[in-house]
């Protein structure tokens, strides 16, 4: 049996020399560097069960090895404090031990790692290895994600309807895409559909097409969203949005795997995969009579979760650094890294808007960055944010109460102060009028402070 190799990342010779003498004793095979750009230039760290690094290193600290590989990080300082080891931790490494150390301390930790987090390494040529590898277009190496992209290829071998769980902004339409990508229809169209961006009198033309005369403005014979995913995928984002006549429509799709037009008398066949996503509890929008049970009974055959990205721990600046080249090159700026405050920051934040807010944050940054070094300040982020806070504030506008002057409020108690007052008289197109945005914006809004959107409860 071959023996588990460790990597030592210590610029103090007499102690990495230590180290390694320890771990040989214990039958490790060990290898060794005084910095993190060393071992990135003489190893392939992938190849590692476990890497032992001292936080505080030349040049780049040693939770930036994190940020490099899937391998689990030791860390180990001698500046011991519960402030550095809860920093570590937040930025994924899998462990922090404290200068000095007990001999048996450093061997029963490393054991344990090995134990808890075993390397693939030797797995590709049962294929076990692809399983979890990432999909096309998506980043992450923490379980969830492992899992979420087994699940992918799982399901994207089927012609099952999906159903994507996951808050704004998490990549909903990553996922479809990743389940059409690996699938028999690849070669096929993929149509995606915003149910929440179009308005509700033209939610059924859109999807399904209407005749010549259909109603007002009908002056030539459409063709329908679900007709032009015929042989290919079609992805319905935020389904829960979707009015109950539209549910009717698209269940008869489900059942018959046929449409009709507006205003035609005619059916025609059409052969879809479904994917549909939702950040929403549709169990709970069934109970209150705003989504048809026995439409949730067809779409939620096989469903997927995506973690958001405050449980996805060093994701978080993987994403980041990706994200950072990827709009440099898009906005044409110098190449660009984060200061040792901004990973901090990155790290520690609870991203409630997930991997958009994380987009937008970053080209903001970019954009205002005067130098190479984008610095804690320009990412303009609030470390202390609680996620519940804008439920909090939500319910707290909606409560009976004295009301503040409205020159007092912010722009967003105002929003959430005008939406709540008007949204039984106004429909969504007069609201996003009245408050001079987009009807996109308004949903958009809507998700950020956790105030849906009000349906008619009646059943057609």
């Amino acid at each position: 049996m071959s023996l588990n190799q460790v990597l030592v990342v210590e610029d103090e010779i007499v102690i990495r020399a230590s180290l390694r003498r320890l771990l040989e004793r214990h039958d490790y095979q060990v290898s060794e560097a005084g910095t993190v750009k060393e071992s990135l230039e003489k190893y392939d760290i992938d190849t590692f069960d476990v890497i032992i690094s001292d936080l505080r290193l030349p040049g780049a600290p040693g939770t930036d090895l994190i940020k490099s590989t899937s391998v689990p990080v030791l860390i180990m300082t001698s500046y011991s404090s519960i402030k550095s080891a809860i920093d570590s931790m937040k930025m994924g490494a899998v462990d922090y031990i404290a200068k000095p150390f007990e001999h048996s301390e450093i061997i029963e930790a490393v054991a344990r790692i090995i134990r808890e987090h075993p390397n693939r390494r030797g797995m590709s040529a049962s294929g076990s290895e692809d399983e979890d590898a990432p999909i096309s277009g998506m980043i992450g190496s923490c379980p969830q994600m492992h899992e979420l992209f087994r699940r992918i290829r799982k399901v994207a071998q089927t012609n099952s309807t999906v159903l994507i769980n996951g808050e704004s902004g998490t990549g909903k339409e990553l996922v479809a895409r990743g389940i059409h990508d690996l699938s028999s229809r690849e070669g096929q169209e993929m149509i995606s559909v915003n149910c929440a961006a179009i308005p509700e009198n033209l939610i059924e033309s859109e999807l399904f097409g209407h005749e010549k005369g259909a109603f007002t403005g009908a002056t030539a014979t459409r063709t329908g969203l679900v007709e032009a995913a015929n042989g290919g995928t079609l992805f319905l984002d935020e389904i829960g949005e979707l009015p109950l006549e539209a549910q009717a429509r698209l269940l008869r799709v489900l059942q018959e795997n046929e449409i009709r037009k507006v205003g035609s008398v005619q059916s025609k066949k059409v052969d879809i995969r479904l994917v549909v996503a939702t950040h929403r509890d549709l169990k709970q929008l069934v109970e209150g009579g705003q989504f048809r049970e026995d439409l949730f009974y067809r779409i939620n055959v096989m469903t997927l979760l995506i973690p958001p990205l405050r449980d996805r721990g060093s994701d978080v600046l993987q994403l980041a650094d990706v994200i950072l080249q990827r709009t440099c090159r898009r906005l044409k700026a110098p190449t660009m890294v984060f200061s040792e405050d901004a990973n901090q920051s990155i790290a520690e934040y609870s991203w409630p808007g997930n991997v958009r807010e994380l987009e937008n944050a970053i080209e903001r940054a970019v954009v205002l960055a005067e130098s190479t070094e984008i610095g804690e300040e320009l990412l303009a982020i609030e470390t202390d944010f609680r996620p519940d806070l804008q439920k909090t504030v939500s319910l707290a506008t909606n409560q009976a109460g004295p009301a503040e002057p409205i020159e007092e409020l912010s722009l967003e108690d105002y929003f959430q102060r005008f939406v709540l007052e008007h949204q039984d008289s106004m429909n969504e197109t007069q609201l996003a009028s009245k408050l001079g945005i987009s009807r996109k914006c308004l949903w958009e809004r809507r998700q950020r402070f956790g105030i849906p959107r009000k349906k008619k409860t009646t059943m057609g």
